[in-house]
């Protein structure tokens, strides 16, 4: 393991999003550090979401976009920023196969103008948060870290693009990041578009649940608090140029996930939709982990402990995730769920 330096001023970026929330509520609970959130709260970053932490001394919420290299720069200078963690991201495939254009903006300008001020300012470390999706279909084994890029959807050739400009940045300026490319991620305050939360909703509902395919894509799943450690042991010991896998080696298919889903809500099999699958839709994903493992880092959250978490908490906080559902996620379902449900088929 390298030197262990704890960073003392964070500059979270997306800190009100899905991870962003469960990484500053992390970090101000077991950690000394402070922490500046930045946030341009759109559908999937909500303010309420660190509602709690407003007023916490060791935490700044700003409202403002990545792309805005002045406020980034002020706020680094301001508070004496030594590590930045971009989590700001546009994260969902199929609304990028809609519109590409704000994932160009968010994951790649963004993260450029992010570099830019880390550049400026000599930050001690840039932590660039991607996904297993950059690699493409892995249809056996898993990738290794030295894995070549072979993206398929939009959403991950904007992540592909903004990595390549964080190793650029390594290479030719020094500016000492890494990144960090995890698979599947699941917990509290996650959107309800991705699988897991939309399954859940769904079934308390007793609403149609769309599922690609016959549902036998297969992901690897980890639990959002083995993120954070990871996360946080990078910021304190993660090494300029390197690429971290996160996986808890956990791989289930899609339809298995929501199965269990059912059983735990207690809603019937009935609910599933077999819908037409999305373009360039990759049937599995697979990371191998060695590198973060030699740092002594494992993950400590079983699948179906995790899943039950999970379950219960969208149970018990149905005044966070209605809003969402019968407001800018009921739209979003009418351009995409509802035509596929319109003609997709029940599932035996």
């Amino acid at each position: 393991m390298g030197e262990q330096v704890a960073p003392r001023t964070l500059l979270v970026t997306g800190g009100a999003g899905f991870i962003g929330t469960n990484f500053v509520r992390y970090l101000l609970q077991q950690t000394d550090v402070r922490v500046i959130v930045l946030d341009a709260f759109t559908y999937a970053g909500q303010r309420r979401n660190l509602a709690q932490l407003e007023g916490n001394p060791r935490c700044q919420i700003v409202h403002g976009r990545v792309e805005d290299a002045e406020l980034v720069q002020e706020l680094c200078q301001r508070a004496r920023v030594d590590t930045i963690v971009n989590l700001a991201a546009h994260t969902h495939v199929d609304r990028s196969i809609l519109d590409a254009h704000p994932f160009v903006d968010t994951n790649v300008r963004g993260t450029v103008t992010l570099l830019e001020v880390a550049r400026r300012l000599g930050i001690r470390r840039f932590v660039q948060m991607s996904t297993d999706e950059v690699y493409g279909e892995c249809l056996t084994g898993a990738w290794a870290e030295d894995a070549p890029l072979m993206p398929s959807s939009p959403y991950a050739a904007s992540k592909a693009a903004a990595d390549c400009f964080v190793q650029a940045y390594v290479r030719t300026y020094g500016v000492p990041a890494f990144l960090v490319r995890s698979c599947n991620v699941y917990g509290p305050y996650q959107f309800p578009e991705k699988l897991i939360p939309m399954s859940i909703l769904c079934a308390l509902q007793g609403e149609p649940i769309p599922l690609y395919g016959d549902g036998s894509q297969r992901r690897q799943w980890l639990a959002v608090e083995d993120l954070c450690r990871a996360l946080w042991l990078l910021c304190c010991v993660g090494q300029p140029g390197n690429v971290y896998h996160v996986s808890s080696g956990v791989e289930w298919e899609n339809r298995h996930v929501v199965t269990r889903i059912l059983e735990l809500v207690g809603a019937s099999v009935s609910l599933l939709r077999s819908v037409p699958d999305r373009p360039g839709h990759d049937r599995r994903y697979a990371l191998q982990w060695d590198r973060l493992r030699s740092l002594g880092w494992e993950p400590r959250v079983s699948f179906d402990e995790g899943l039950e978490q999970t379950v219960q908490w969208y149970r018990q906080n149905r005044a966070w995730w209605e809003p969402l559902w019968n407001g800018e996620y009921a739209r979003y379902r009418r351009l995409w769920y509802e035509q596929m449900l319109r003609s997709g088929e029940s599932m035996p």
